[in-house]
């Protein structure tokens, strides 16, 4: 379904997830990512400079709490919509977030199919709102299902860290044209080789590094991974 484009500003201090957030937004149509915010005051100056329609929100920043700005007007005045991102597990900050009206509330370590559901999911509830100018009860009933729709989540996400996540991928996003082997990323990393192909496996089947054949000369071909941007 065609949709206006939508300004997306991302909220959250750490550089490495900042990116992480970028790419994904910019590989889902009407998208558009209006900047990053790294503290509650320019995550305010930007939602006045920008008026986005939705923002990626953790909850712990230098300056704050992110739930905070909720209570910010401009948020009803530009119709926008939250969804957090955080590692608050309290039911009072869960609590706080479902009563002003956040669509969706992801705790950390992030699973990257579980967001990209979220963010397709937000992009039909959007699109569906400025479809419909009269709405019968099966249209509310298709919004509500829109905006509680469960995700099943994929047992691979388990025991998936986002520093360890984070630590594997550096390497692909200094350098995104290169290709990178299990033993070179062990040897930036200092990861296991265990862990470093789990976390690498983990990145391909979420569509962050893409994998392939290398042929040397002699020997086996050998496996090597490359960033997705």
């Amino acid at each position: 379904m065609r949709s206006e484009v939508i300004n997306v500003l991302i909220v959250e201090d750490e550089s490495n997830l900042q990116r992480l957030y970028q790419e994904l937004i910019r590989s889902i149509p009407w998208m558009h990512l209006a900047g990053c915010a790294s503290s509650l005051m320019q995550a305010r100056e930007m939602i006045a400079a920008h008026q986005p329609g939705l923002i990626l929100l953790d909850n712990y920043l230098p300056d704050g709490q992110g739930i905070t700005l909720l209570n910010q007007p401009e948020l009803k005045r530009y119709n926008c919509a939250v969804i957090f991102i955080t590692a608050a597990t309290d039911m009072d900050t869960c609590s706080q977030a479902i009563q002003g009206g956040a669509f969706d509330y992801i705790l950390k370590p992030i699973s990257w199919k579980r967001l990209n559901h979220t963010l397709k999911r937000f992009m039909q509830f959007y699109g569906q709102q400025r479809l419909w100018k009269v709405v019968d009860q099966q249209c509310v009933d298709s919004l509500y299902s829109l905006q509680h729709s469960n995700f099943q989540g994929d047992k691979e996400s388990k025991g998936i860290e986002d520093n360890t996540l984070q630590r594997v991928i550096a390497s692909f996003q200094q350098m995104p044209e290169k290709t990178y082997t299990i033993d070179e990323i062990m040897s930036v990393s200092g990861l296991s080789k265990t862990t470093i192909r789990r976390y690498l496996e983990y990145a391909v089947d979420n569509k962050l590094l893409s994998a392939e054949k290398q042929y040397g000369k002699v020997g086996q071909p050998r496996r090597v991974y490359r960033w997705l941007s």
